[in-house]
């Protein structure tokens, strides 16, 4: 409204509402009209901007945004507005400058401040989010979100004893209290409990719950949270009687079964003789009170050892074999840690199955007769068990053998091709899942399996069909479906397919795909941090923030980036694809031939794509205008794939540079993983940058010492470390610190490669893998190409013949 008559001063002011409600064309129409007469206001044109940018017009908003800014550099609305304009592209740093711009020059709006709290928080700039928010109280104290969004900043900085006076003095402030049960201060209250749970006052935190029961909705989290305090405070038989008290709500929750057994002193790692009696007697009296418990009965098999461990598995076995539970072997595998325990369900394993083939029965006494399908779960249990142990031979024997007794049961096939997986042959165990599949047509779980099996055995065309068999089908590409869908585990083995056969250019679309996924569900926060507030969701609030910092560390995005890490190091190696593995041993000739075979392919497949796309774009127009909709939107709505070879990934200008983005939040969230570090060095190594390498060298022998990759990367630096110092391009100073370090990375073999990687063969022969006797093979042949090319052959036909 600066400079503008009243008339004016009253459209922009209904402007600004109209921006509110999102009525941006009617809004537009107001800026015209000011504009005709003034046609320098800066605000107006930021504003007239800002509608530009809700109506899709990207270039005509910055321009008019800026323009106002110029005319009006002062104004906190131009500066908010140009914010606004960066935030919706997602540029949160240069929207926090507008924000910051903004308020030099009105320094106590509201507004304003709200969203850069916003940002400031999306971006996890705590200790700002915490002064604004502080500005904002001091600003308006009668507001409940400002105090919380205090407690909360405090909370994630680390210090929730900041929180707990924070919320302790809004409590004061508090005049007229619900006088029933109301959701919203129930969870406040909750939440202040919360806060001294984290400070580690349980006294404390125990006497506030008693004070608040009566004013919390949610009855379990009080009876969860009280268990859980007289358990840290000691009060072992008030916890007792807590954990009795919610296994009466819940039998099957595992949480309040270990909390009983701690109550009792029972379940430590050091468990004696006497306390094993102790805790088997406790569950065989709450089997008898909850008898549906399932949990009840799964857990005494991770306590009980020896005779005691027999009798109690015979038992839950035969249950679990009569009733026919194909989640039996899943439920129990996690006690094969201990050998005497798995040694023990093989026996009674093979035990029934001798049985039931000489008198239908889990004995041989004939007293009792099971059903037949006793035989059958029999036999799927031990198939999966000797597939556990990775004995192909009698995994199939006894698959094959349940398969014969029922043909139609669809988790028999899948099982065989999870064997067969298991043993390499991943196109036979795409045949049997592909079975399963056909077995039930309308699953969409086996179905999704198949499609994955297909995948590992680079049967992509066969894949996509089976895939796209349960996506939309009033859409011109289904496969667009999946990723519209966020369908990751496609993109992930669709990705490392193509990677398998070369294909650098499809495989990092993929992992790029899961990117953008992971990309999305940090922007999907952005809405929590102002409705979390206002809905007092707050202790599902903080969870959903730590868990967005934790996000990246989710193996699917750990597999994506390893694998985009690994196509960024071959094309930095290869960037020209001239000496792919298809055309090595080529002559130039071949070669040449080679590559006009590749290009005339290449504009073949994006010839045959873009016929596809305008079919598809006809067809939906057809479709349209059948419907009586708008054949030209609807044409416009397809949506086409302008790079289906993934060129533009390929033709990049850094791939160590684009590889480091993949590998940063791995450094952070994944750093126990020594792939992480293996990579590390991979592309520190390629850059000359010695000193990063060897960093990753040193986490990475904290991690596995004996890992087979490692031992070539110690190797290939050695190497680097030589050639640099013989060019005499290694920094002193760089020298000083390698130096230093050297003996952790070579033991008391020193400088001398041959010897240290001799070590390293002799341990392979005893010890060593496959993997380790290829690293051994590749380490002979760097250190003297020209000599040992037909003794690192000699050791890999070793390790074949092995």
């Amino acid at each position: 409204m600066r400079d503008l008559p009243s008339k004016e001063a009253n459209l922009f002011r209904e402007i600004l509402k109209c921006y509110e409600l999102k009525q941006y064309k009617r809004g537009f129409k107001g800026a015209e009209q000011i504009l005709k007469k003034f046609p320098e206001h800066g605000e107006t044109l930021a504003m007239k901007g800002l509608f530009y940018n809700h109506l899709d017009k990207k270039e005509l908003a910055y321009e008019f945004v800026k323009k106002g800014i110029r005319h009006d550099m002062k104004s906190h609305i131009c500066w908010h507005v140009f914010g606004l304009l960066y935030r919706s592209d997602k540029n949160y740093e240069e929207a926090a400058k507008c924000y910051a711009h903004a308020l030099k020059y009105d320094k106590e709006n509201i507004q304003i401040l709200r969203d850069l709290s916003l940002l400031q928080m999306q971006m996890r700039n705590l200790e700002g989010y915490v002064d604004t928010r502080h500005i904002l109280l001091e600003l308006r104290p009668q507001n409940r979100q400002y105090w919380v969004a205090v407690a909360i900043g405090y909370q994630l900085l680390g210090t929730p004893e900041l929180g707990v006076k924070v919320l302790a003095t809004y409590e004061e402030t508090l005049k007229d209290l619900p006088s029933t049960p109301d959701y919203e201060h129930s969870e406040l209250l909750l939440y202040h409990n919360t806060l001294l749970e984290e400070v580690g006052d349980f006294q404390v935190a125990l006497d506030h719950l008693d004070t608040i029961e009566k004013q919390v909705c949610d009855r379990k989290a009080v009876k969860e949270k009280r268990a859980k305090y007289f358990l840290a405070l000691g009060r072992l038989a008030e916890a007792e009687a807590a954990y009795r008290d919610l296994l009466a709500l819940n039998p099957d929750n595992m949480a309040y079964f270990d909390g009983l057994g701690k109550s009792l002193g029972l379940g430590g790692d050091r468990q004696t003789a006497e306390d094993e009696v102790k805790i088997l007697e406790m569950f065989k009296q709450l089997q008898k009170e909850y008898p549906r418990s399932n949990a009840a009965k799964r857990l005494p098999l991770r306590y009980a050892t020896g005779e005691a461990f027999v009798k109690v598995t015979d038992e839950y076995l035969r249950n679990m074999l009569r009733k026919g539970v194909p989640s039996l072997f899943v439920n129990i595998k996690t006690l094969y840690t201990d050998s005497a325990k798995e040694a023990a369900v093989e026996k009674l394993a093979l035990g029934y199955l001798a049985s039931l083939d000489k008198s239908k029965g889990f004995d041989h006494s004939g007293a009792v007769v099971e059903p037949p399908t006793a035989l059958l779960w029999t036999l799927y249990f031990l198939a999966q068990h000797f597939d556990f142990k990775r004995e192909t031979e009698q995994a199939m024997g006894y698959i094959n053998r349940a398969i014969e007794h029922t043909p139609t049961l669809v988790e028999l096939y899948m099982a065989k091709g999870r064997i067969l997986k298991h043993a390499g042959d991943h196109v036979a165990a795409m045949g049997a899942l592909n079975e399963a599949r056909e077995l039930d047509l309308q699953d969409r779980f086996i179905n999704t399996k198949c499609t994955k099996y297909m995948l590992r055995a680079d049967n992509m065309a066969e894949a996509e069909k089976t895939a796209v068999l349960f996506t939309r089908a009033d859409i011109p590409n289904p496969l667009n479906d999946l990723v519209d869908m966020q369908t990751q585990w496609f993109s992930l083995e669709a990705g490392e397919s193509n990677l398998r056969q070369g294909q650098i250019g499809r495989a990092l679309k993929r992992f790029h795909q899961i990117d953008k996924h992971f990309n999305d569900y940090t922007e999907d926060q952005f809405d929590f941090h102002t409705y979390c507030l206002r809905k007092m969701t707050l202790r599902a609030y903080v969870s959903m923030v730590r868990l967005e910092d934790q996000l990246r560390s989710h193996p699917y995005y750990v597999r994506a980036a390893q694998d985009a890490v690994q196509c960024y190091v071959r094309l930095f190696d290869k960037p020209d694809g001239s000496e792919s593995e298809e055309m090595e041993g080529m002559t130039e000739a071949e070669k040449k031939k080679f590559r006009s075979k590749q290009r005339k392919a290449e504009l073949k497949a994006q010839q045959e794509a873009e016929d596809k796309k305008k079919k598809a774009a006809a067809t939906a127009a057809e479709t349209a205008k059948k419907a009586g909709g708008n054949a030209a939107a609807a044409a416009a709505a397809v949506k086409g794939d302008d790079d289906p070879e993934g060129t533009k990934y390929t033709k990049c200008e850094d791939p160590l540079g684009e590889a480091l983005k993949f590998l940063q939040p791995l450094q952070q969230l994944a750093a126990t993983r020594i792939e992480t570090h293996l990579m590390t060095f991979e592309i520190y190594v390629r850059k000359n940058k010695l000193l990063l390498a060897l960093r990753a060298l040193l986490k990475s022998i904290k991690i596995d010492a004996n890992h087979a990759t490692l031992h070539e990367q110690l190797v290939r630096f050695a190497l680097a470390v030589q050639k640099a110092t013989s060019a005499k391009t290694l920094k002193p100073s760089v020298k000083a610190v390698i130096d230093k370090h050297w003996s952790e990375l070579y033991g008391s073999h020193g400088q001398d490669l041959n010897a240290f990687n001799a070590g390293f063969i002799e341990k392979t022969k005893t010890q060593g893998s496959v993997a380790d006797v290829i690293s051994a093979a590749m380490s002979v042949y760097l250190i003297d190409p020209s000599k040992n090319l037909t003794k690192a052959e000699e050791l890999l036909f070793s390790a074949e013949e092995e």
